[in-house]
């Protein structure tokens, strides 16, 4: 099956490919009339076509067989801001992995031990893009400019079940709770709009945790292990949707 993005989708039977799709799909996939294909504008539309005679890697051209709306919605939310990791890769793999497991929204965060403070959120969008297409999704996750961390405290537009990990040493296990259970225990009752802040390799500094815990951020662990940002940020993707199924 081969996913395209269609961002602009309207109501017409017929829909022509953007230039690099098109080129994609004819020059690269070597699709030709009548072959089956998948579209999605990224907000839960959902199409099936198939390419139409005379299309060409300049311009290839869908006839629309169905629709879906809300096509694999999921029964919760999540969003994560992390701070991005000194190694691009890592930071790059985290976004790959977490849109593959399902995620609504991305805010990579500037702390106080922060190792890499500038990034292209250019190269991050197609990474995204890519994991959407080869995880056959119809959602795109939203994924935000470099936010200083006391700008993401000040702008308060993350959900209300809001939790932050973190390595502090000096503060024991005892005193945060895990994550899986607290989002199981949420989600059963209907609270199903997680937000969950994970920090650099140097970890937030305390100022930046008591921030956190002032804004009703609840510190939480993700295990006994000690584990690389990117590491965490994929867990808490996956106990998202292990605790909302």
């Amino acid at each position: 099956m081969h996913l395209f993005y269609t961002p602009d989708m309207t109501d017409a039977a017929i829909y022509r490919l953007g230039p690099e799709e098109s080129r994609h799909a004819v020059g690269v996939l070597r699709l030709r009339a009548g072959d089956a294909v998948q579209l999605t504008d990224g907000r839960g539309l959902w199409c099936a076509g198939e390419v139409m005679p005379g299309s060409t890697a300049k311009e290839c051209c869908v006839r629309i067989v169905s629709r879906e709306e809300n096509h694999g919605r999921r029964p919760y939310r999540l969003h994560v801001a992390i701070a991005p990791t000194k190694n691009s890769d890592r930071y790059e793999w985290f976004l790959e992995k977490a849109t593959e497991i399902g995620i609504d929204r991305i805010t990579p965060i500037l702390c106080e031990h922060s190792e890499r403070k500038v990034l292209r959120r250019d190269r991050g969008e197609k990474i995204v893009l890519s994991a959407v297409k080869q995880s056959l999704k119809a959602y795109v996750p939203r994924l935000d400019e470099l936010t200083s961390f006391r700008d993401f405290m000040a702008a308060d537009t993350y959900y209300k079940e809001r939790f932050v990990a973190y390595c502090d040493e000096g503060a024991p296990l005892a005193e945060r709770v895990g994550l899986f259970p607290v989002m199981s225990a949420a989600a059963t009752a209907g609270k199903r709009e997680f937000c969950v802040l994970i920090g650099p390799e140097g970890d937030f500094s305390p100022e930046e945790i008591q921030m956190a815990r002032g804004a009703g951020f609840v510190p939480v662990t993700l295990g006994e292990s000690r584990l690389r940002t990117e590491t965490a940020g994929v867990m808490a993707a996956a106990m998202a949707q292990l605790a909302a199924v």
